[in-house]
């Protein structure tokens, strides 16, 4: 066994709102249920309910809003004490529930959000990376400013020179990049210093143009995985894969890749409760595989399994247990009332 994990994640917590009667449209709601979500802390609540050592960094604005984030943080046992307080205001999305063949959507209100503020070179990252041995950052946090993307570049850089594993999910949001070849430009500067890549099929053809013509979706994915293996000094790459068979129904599974094997997961068949934050339950349960270092086969499957079972939870946390995810592994999926 190597060091004891203890994990790192960079990136903006928010304000999440939704109609507090599920279904309803955003243009007709007068009740939203306020709650707080973002990728890389979704990603750190999952890995400490696991029970990990894991710490958060972000920017949060010295009100009420930014307290009730850090609250949220601390309750489920992530280190908050790298936070910086400081800026206007926290950064909000606005999440409206798909259903059969009307799509999900969301609304951003996060520009000048305190994060996106961030100053160049406020975090001293040498510090707070002593004694870590992984950091995990998305493709979202540095398409908020250009501040962001250099921090987040530097957190990669110096984390990888000193020997820490460098995760990154590509998390491409359209609506947040002015365009697709600056997207590309900063993620291939981060991918410089990435052991893991988390991925998708649509990522890769939105962010890369890369396309595969296999037929099957897991043919195509391989040979993604092997494209990014060849350009990229990576030590594993993991996507999601994900067949909307409509909003209310998908099917989910992933894949991993070491550079000479793949393993895939189990296919779940999932009646959606709520889709945010699946993504990120699939990663927290990759760097959980890492972390314990688990061979490629346990990892995935868990991960997948974790994700899958935080789809049927409202909300973008993953709050399901070691034993709940395991009990997935194992085949008891038919939702048997346990007494």
């Amino acid at each position: 066994m190597g060091s004891i994990p203890s994990f790192i994640t960079f990136g903006e917590i928010m304000l999440r709102l939704t109609p507090e009667n599920k279904y309803e449209r955003l243009v007709k709601t007068n009740a939203l249920k306020m709650d707080f979500a973002g990728a890389e802390s979704n990603v750190a609540i999952a890995l400490s309910i696991w029970n990990n050592d894991v710490n958060f960094i972000s920017v949060l604005p010295e009100n009420d809003l930014g307290d009730g984030a850090l609250h949220l943080l601390q309750e489920f046992g992530v280190g908050t004490e790298d936070i910086i307080r400081g800026g206007g205001r926290i950064g909000i999305y606005f999440i409206e529930d798909g259903a059969s063949i009307r799509p999900s959507k969301v609304l951003y209100d996060r520009q000048f959000s305190s994060i996106s503020a961030l100053r160049t070179g406020k975090i001293d990252w040498k510090a707070v990376f002593q004694g870590k041995t992984h950091l995990h950052l998305t493709g979202i946090t540095p398409a908020l400013s250009l501040s962001c993307s250099e921090e987040t570049i530097k957190a990669a850089f110096v984390a990888s020179s000193m020997g820490i594993k460098v995760s990154f999910d590509m998390n491409y949001r359209r609506t947040l990049w002015k365009s697709r070849e600056e997207a590309e430009s900063i993620f291939d500067a981060i991918l410089e210093d990435t052991f893991l890549l988390i991925a998708n099929e649509g990522a890769l053809n939105d962010v890369y143009n890369l396309k595969s013509t296999k037929e099957t979706e897991e043919e195509r994915c391989m040979e993604l995985m092997s494209l990014l293996m060849e350009k990229y000094a990576l030590k594993y790459v993991a996507f999601t894969m994900r067949k909307n068979i409509s909003a209310s129904i998908n099917e989910w599974q992933g894949i991993i890749y070491d550079g000479k094997n793949y393993a895939l997961s189990a296919r779940y068949q999932l009646e959606i409760v709520d889709r945010f934050g699946g993504g990120d339950a699939f990663a927290a349960g990759i760097l959980h595989g890492l972390g314990k270092e688990w061979n490629l086969n346990k990892m995935i499957q868990y991960a997948t399994a974790a994700s899958a079972l935080q789809q049927t939870v409202p909300g973008d946390l993953c709050l399901v247990s070691e034993d709940e995810i395991f009990s997935a592994m194992e085949g008891n999926v038919s939702g048997h009332v346990q007494r």
